[in-house]
């Protein structure tokens, strides 16, 4: 079987939101139009709480895009955003949620952050999406949503690493690009780890 991840298509990285990432909007359409092609679409969803170290106004002096210790890692500090059962962590109000069997929460934990929809970012926990698929005899994964040199990647990076076969479709993703070219950056790196890059054409 293969599945879709819909990755973070939320509020707060759409335009207007807190953390808005450009043309966020336009992968909206494409990704409703391939989800007919799936047996089985789940969705990941950042869901932090208030206090969470990723946050810059938890840092005091500290602004969006510096860069901190965080449970051992590096940690890019990013502003309020997708907080847990506020407007901004909603799903896009456009995007065919009916269709979402299950949804995944990640970034739970204040004291680390969790790109991937599988692990946080310490690999410590898990949020059940590897047990879920599994469980579904799921052998390919395709990734969409927000963005690419973020959460898509960490989540394909994942998938491939866990065994699946992985595709990315790369027009129904977007990139933050804090530095400009970590779009295309992340783009190969995820090439070079054996995620197949796929336009929306290849599931007709």
């Amino acid at each position: 079987m293969r599945t879709l991840i819909v990755v973070d298509l939320q509020k707060d990285f759409l335009l207007g939101g807190a953390l808005a990432v450009a043309g966020g909007d336009e992968v909206i359409p494409v990704i409703n139009g391939v989800m007919p092609s799936f047996e089985l679409i789940v969705a990941t969803r950042d869901w932090h709480p208030p206090n969470h170290g990723s946050f810059a106004e938890n840092h005091p002096g500290r602004k969006p895009g510096d860069v901190v210790e965080l449970n051992g890692l590096e940690q890019t500090l990013w502003p309020v955003h997708c907080v847990q059962n506020t407007a901004g962590a909603e799903f896009a109000a456009s995007l065919d949620a009916s269709r979402i069997a299950h949804v995944f929460d990640k970034g739970t934990d204040p004291s680390v952050d969790s790109y991937s929809g599988f692990f946080d970012n310490v690999r410590r926990h898990e949020t059940g999406l590897r047990e879920y698929l599994k469980s579904r005899d799921v052998t390919e994964v395709y990734v969409a949503g927000l963005a690419t040199d973020v959460c898509v990647q960490a989540t394909a990076l994942d998938s491939a690493g866990l065994g699946f076969d992985t595709y990315v479709i790369e027009e129904a993703c977007r990139s933050v690009e804090l530095r400009r070219g970590d779009g295309a950056k992340a783009i190969e790196s995820m090439r070079g780890a054996g995620v197949h890059i796929v336009g929306s054409e290849s599931l007709s």
